[in-house]
């Protein structure tokens, strides 16, 4: 069984790639924060939670910029078989600053620019640009 965080983020990143106009997965606080931070970077538009108890599920409206999209490439950190922890000092910008690193924090989930000016290293997840 893959890793459900990698897996929302490859269906988003699939979904796009064929055009769709939105994409929807299974529901879980920790991927409704990924998206969440996808969205408030302007990669995907907006992310709602649907559904009721056991059938809930993430639906993200998908973006475009000319009909090419927003996310062009994401590459999968952490794995369920390797971790990867960073400190804060050792944080660098994802592509130049053109993309950013998801890191699961003790202050909570944040983009590589908001743990590096909070001071927090933790997990790297995902790299998005």
């Amino acid at each position: 069984m893959a890793d459900p965080t990698s897996d929302m983020l490859i269906r988003i990143k699939n979904a796009q790639k064929a055009g769709h106009e939105a994409v929807s997965m299974p529901f879980s606080k920790f991927k409704f924060a990924v998206a969440k931070i996808l969205e408030k970077n302007g990669y995907v538009g907006n992310v709602s939670k649907r559904g009721k108890k056991i059938k809930k599920f993430i639906e993200a409206i998908l973006l475009y910029k000319d009909k090419t999209p927003r996310i062009s490439a994401i590459r999968i950190i952490s794995k369920p078989g390797r971790r990867v922890y960073m400190s804060f000092k050792d944080i660098r910008p994802v592509r130049q600053g053109y993309g950013i690193a998801i890191i699961s924090t003790s202050k909570g989930l944040m983009t590589d620019k908001e743990a590096k000016k909070e001071g927090v290293g933790g997990e790297v997840i995902a790299e998005i640009w």
